[in-house]
């Protein structure tokens, strides 16, 4: 993390001189600090400096931003700006973010504080900022040209408003939504109660992170923005596995998750191991009548999901979309099904033109998470991570909740893998065994084929040379 003066210091950018120069030397001498972050590492939890005390939040892969008291009021200082995020070790992408990351820092208030955003654009065209879910006055909303004129490029805007309610909340663009969200803009914000609140309970640990996804070509930086659907890299916080840190916690803590979806389709996620409840949305708390446990929530566009549950289980558990391919990296969608498909003799043949090629698919795709294909620069295996018994086989939206009964109160580091006692792992069979069951289609005792035909084989080929017939 480094400050203002850091920041100016190293940022060698006609964009840095640019801001200086519109806003003055002595306009943001009054300006709170603004904190840059150059890491993808999940950083501690910012207790409070000053103001009214909470429990912090942990942002996965990311931070809390910090702020400074001006008369009662808590300050803090956005900086729009082109970023390199590392997703995963290996690949990085240039992105556009707030404060040297994708997505921006954690903003953290209480329930009743009066907030000042000073909001900087060094983007190379003009911004603004929606504060998604809260409520706040119109001319604060962040819709360029309906609440507000744009913030040009240089120029330093001023939000203020009171946080008025507790909940789980996002900011992000309305100005070019469509390149400035696809190319990162966004973050988190977390409004704490003032005071014992009836629908939110006290916990021991409490994350949150945002659900985003890109589309960058294999050996390439940006995002394409003008993607709607076929995206190929799906995160949570820009991150994808193994870039993901794991979430660890004691056995026993009650644990708070809170998630955003700032991606173009629905995201169920999946808890191994224990049951939830959905305890907050975009409105704020759920009533306690209206809760029921699952074990996978689905998180639509634009919404918040807030679950709680016990850690009751010790043990690695999974914690991913359910969705499969999201689970994956750098997916080619347009790649044939080659299942079933002998390619040995003509392998042979290709072997001796190209020697760095691979057979993918025959036999499923398992094999891709452990061969050593080369790849383009810049990119990511499709599947990838390496667990205690080998290849995990995931990529994209997923993790690791990891419980363990001797982690410290307040200890957030990663424990390393967890060592199954004696007879609680799946292992291999020896013995005898049975002849499988086969399955017949042609009906059963109830109803019995009237008759049998010949077993035949039907091969489905393309016409060609007739396109659009």
């Amino acid at each position: 993390m480094t400050s203002r003066r850091d920041f100016f210091r190293n940022a060698g950018v006609a964009g840095v001189a640019l801001a200086a120069a519109s806003v003055g030397r002595a306009a943001l001498a009054a300006l709170p600090e603004p904190v840059i972050m150059d890491k993808a590492a999940t950083q501690p939890p910012l207790v409070p400096p000053s103001g009214r005390p909470y429990n912090p939040v942990v942002t996965l892969n990311g931070w809390t931003l910090p702020w400074r008291m001006a008369n009662g009021v808590k300050e803090f200082h956005l900086v729009a700006e082109p970023v390199v995020r590392e997703i995963a070790p290996g690949m990085k992408a240039h992105l556009w973010g707030y404060n040297g990351q994708s997505p921006g820092p954690t903003i953290e208030v209480v329930e009743g504080d009066r907030v000042r955003i000073f909001v900087t654009n060094r983007l190379p065209e003009h911004t603004t900022i929606h504060w998604h879910g809260q409520r706040i006055p119109n001319g604060m909303d962040g819709v360029g040209g309906l609440n507000q004129p744009q913030i040009p490029v240089g120029k330093t805007f001023v939000y203020e408003f009171v946080a008025r309610r507790p909940g789980t909340f996002m900011y992000h663009p309305h100005a070019d939504e469509m390149t400035q969200m696809a190319m990162g803009m966004m973050g988190f914000w977390v409004t704490h109660p003032k005071g014992r609140h009836p629908l939110i309970d006290p916990v021991d640990r409490d994350f949150c992170f945002l659900l985003n996804a890109f589309d960058i070509d294999p050996g390439s930086y940006t995002p394409k923005v003008n993607t709607m659907l076929d995206f190929n890299l799906w995160m949570w916080n820009s991150r994808a596995f193994p870039g993901i840190d794991s979430l660890n916690v004691r056995l026993g803590d009650k644990v708070r998750i809170r998630m955003g979806n700032l991606t173009m389709t629905n995201h169920p996620i999946h808890l191994h191991g224990h049951e939830f409840l959905v305890t907050g949305t975009d409105g704020g708390p759920t009533p306690k009548s209206t809760r029921w446990y699952e074990v996978t929530t689905d998180v639509a566009v634009g919404q918040m999901r807030q679950i709680e549950l016990l850690a009751d289980e010790e043990g690695d558990w999974a914690f991913h979309c359910h969705k499969s391919h999201h689970t994956m990296n750098a997916m080619g969608h347009d790649v044939p099904t080659m299942i079933g498909v002998d390619h040995r003799k003509l392998v042979t043949q290709i072997t001796d033109l190209v020697p760095d090629y691979m057979v993918m698919g025959e036999r499923g795709m398992a094999d891709m998470g452990e061969m050593e294909m080369p790849l383009p620069d810049n990119t990511l295996p499709m599947m990838t991570g390496t667990g205690p018994y080998g290849a995990v086989e995931m990529g994209g939206m997923f993790t690791v909740f990891k419980v363990r009964r001797d982690q410290k109160p307040g200890d957030y580091r990663d424990p390393g893998w967890y060592k199954q006692p004696a007879g609680t792992q799946a292992y291999e069979w020896t013995g005898p065994l049975a002849q499988p069951a086969r399955f017949r289609s042609e009906g059963g005792q109830s109803m019995p084929a009237s008759r049998q035909g010949p077993e035949m084989e039907m091969k489905v080929r393309k016409p060609t040379g007739h396109s659009g017939h």
